[in-house]
């Protein structure tokens, strides 16, 4: 089972500040008071606990949510020949979309969805991934393209956007040159388009792109693709900062690595600290929502355990949800925060669909 991916994020995160050498600014605004519990923060979320294994056995692995109870995911086939993707219905039913030959090492991945069009990434045997598509309401799956180009996937909600009838995605550009091509294809198919933009940048929320993707300066510009102007991230060049369109994510970092976690608009502006030392990213996207920063929190058993604790700051509210004490596998697509707990025999995992917060 994959493991929290925040515990992974927050040893690069350390990494990252000691290269730097960088060193504490002065303090924002004080931390978030006492933490509330998930129940209490939240009493009318849609929210599931769904068996981690299918009625014919597999364990099941989504890739996405539609809703608390609905997704798209992985599975392999009963008589492990095969890896299938497939719908799961809120009732518990399920519906195969493709499935590949096992021995072909298959991926199926970098899922996003915009009303009844379901997309995502479909690779085999070291190939480079096609994008396919199909509806969440039914019918068969298409593949849309081939022709991806180098893409570049970050793990990201916006690996693949899909706006004005178009999945836009980006790719290095070939020979090395210091270019991003932001390719689309129609939902309809057809040909590809590509857009050459100079230098390393990854999407966001539609238009806009955001540079430093993986890189140890972070963000420091955020550009929109239509009207070709780009805002400038206010930091100080002693943390790290991570940006999204309405917020950043600022690790600040002292003598000893990790001091706190701060978020603020990328002007600089609404700075507040939301989370201490111990805490980290528990999803590459910075504010969920333009609302939710999710965090996870390392214990004394983390290392032993491969699990931490999972919550979440709030930003309208200005608190911290606890929403668990230990889990291991955090993600969040579409406005869906899901997160699995137990271990290959008992697993579960939990869902809470933020947009019914």
């Amino acid at each position: 089972m994959r493991k929290l991916p925040a515990l992974a994020g927050l040893a690069v995160a350390l990494a990252a500040g000691a290269a730097l050498l960088v060193y504490a600014p002065g303090e924002p605004e004080p931390a978030p008071g006492a933490r509330v519990a998930l129940a209490a923060a939240w009493p009318g979320a849609q929210r599931a606990d769904l068996p981690g294994n299918l009625p014919d056995g597999p364990i099941y692995h989504p890739g996405i949510f539609l809703d608390a109870r609905t997704s798209v995911g992985t599975a392999p086939s009963p008589d492990g020949d095969a890896e299938r993707l497939l719908v799961r219905d809120a009732d518990g039913t399920v519906r195969e979309l493709r499935r590949r030959p096992l021995p072909s090492s298959p991926e199926f991945g970098t899922f996003a969805v915009s009303g009844d069009d379901l997309v995502w990434t479909e690779s085999a045997g070291g190939a480079k991934p096609e994008i396919w598509t199909a509806k969440t309401t039914g019918g068969p799956a298409r593949r849309l393209t081939g022709d991806t180009g180098n893409a570049v996937f970050f793990g990201s909600q916006w690996d693949l956007v899909v706006a004005d009838g178009r999945v836009h995605w980006a790719a290095a550009a070939p020979a090395g040159e210091q270019v991003t091509e932001i390719r689309s294809v129609a939902l309809a198919g057809g040909a590809v388009a590509v857009r050459k933009e100079p230098g390393t940048w990854a999407l966001t929320a539609w238009p806009w792109l955001t540079d430093g993707g993986g890189d140890q300066a972070g963000t420091t510009r955020l550009r929109n693709m239509a009207t070709n102007r780009d805002i400038p991230v206010t930091s100080t060049g002693t943390e790290l900062v991570t940006c999204a369109v309405a917020w950043c994510r600022v690790l600040v970092m002292n003598g000893d690595g990790l001091a706190r976690i701060d978020l603020m608009h990328p002007d600089g502006s609404a700075r507040r600290r939301v989370a201490g030392s111990s805490a980290g990213a528990a999803v590459p996207d910075v504010a969920v929502l333009d609302r939710f920063e999710i965090l996870s929190e390392t214990g004394p058993d983390s290392d032993l355990t491969g699990t931490a604790g999972l919550l979440v700051y709030d930003i309208r509210a200005g608190r911290t949800v606890d929403l668990s004490p230990a889990v291991d596998g955090v993600f969040s697509r579409n406005g869906v925060l899901w997160w699995a707990t137990g271990d290959q025999d008992s697993l579960v995992w939990h869902t809470v669909d933020l947009r019914t917060v």
